[in-house]
């Protein structure tokens, strides 16, 4: 009761804000009306490796965009809350680069709800690693953030350092697919503390944003010579190519 009073109190002081707009909202972590109109939901049919969203309906068996099937993915399925433009791009951002942790929670919790079909036979949940330096500079991971929170509601084993980035490698902004999948390579290995952890379990990996799917194949691909017996992905956004 006393706690109630208390949150009634400070919705009054401080009313809840829109995460994209700052506009009153009915509850706190949500979206106005207009916002949540322009926020690009994944619904419907999508690709079974990355997410994206596919014309037409599906029909039982595996779909596959033309990303996906030109070019392998290590795991073996993946979902995507958004599509990277417009709010959610806004939103993705302000996580990521400007201290917004608060987005983290009604996030994680698109993603799961998108990511339903991948909780199946109790994975393991791990975050695309940060190195320490970049860790050190922006203080936080913001894939930790997601995966811990995907984790909790859907009650899950979690480890938020199952991996590693064993170096440094340069911004992949501005990188072709080639270039970004050399300069991850041999840069992502599985925590030697977890061997017994990762061993014939199935990972669930989570990340903010998957552009050409290069982090998030070095990450499956550490998880797999660990021992994995699997690896699905579920990011908060895909990027879509035109």
């Amino acid at each position: 009761m006393l706690k109630a009073r208390i949150q009634t109190a400070v919705s009054l002081i401080y009313p809840p804000r829109c995460l994209a707009c700052g506009d009153w909202v009915d509850s706190d972590f949500g979206l106005c009306g207009p916002c949540w109109r322009d926020t690009p939901f994944i619904s419907g049919t999508c690709c079974d490796g990355c997410g994206v969203a596919l014309m037409g309906e599906g029909d039982g068996f595996r779909l596959e965009c033309d990303d996906c099937m030109a070019h392998p993915r290590p795991w073996q399925q993946g979902r995507a809350a958004l599509s990277y433009e417009g709010t959610a791009r806004r939103l993705i951002l302000a996580l990521k680069h400007g201290d917004r942790t608060e987005i983290a929670r009604p996030a994680a919790r698109w993603l799961t709800r998108a990511a339903a079909t991948l909780l199946a036979n109790a994975p393991l949940v791990a975050p695309v690693p940060l190195h320490w330096s970049r860790f050190l500079r922006r203080r936080y991971n913001q894939s930790d953030l997601l995966a811990k929170i995907v984790a909790q509601d859907a009650d899950l084993d979690y480890c938020p350092d199952l991996l590693r980035r064993t170096r440094r490698t340069p911004s992949l902004e501005g990188q072709n697919r080639h270039q970004r999948y050399t300069t991850l390579a041999q840069s992502i290995a599985a925590h030697p503390k977890h061997a017994e952890r990762i061993n014939g379990r199935i990972v669930l990996l989570v990340d903010d944003v998957m552009t050409s799917g290069a982090t998030l194949s070095a990450c499956s691909e550490a998880c797999l010579d660990a021992g994995a017996t699997g690896v699905r992905v579920a990011v908060l956004a895909r990027v879509t190519h035109s």
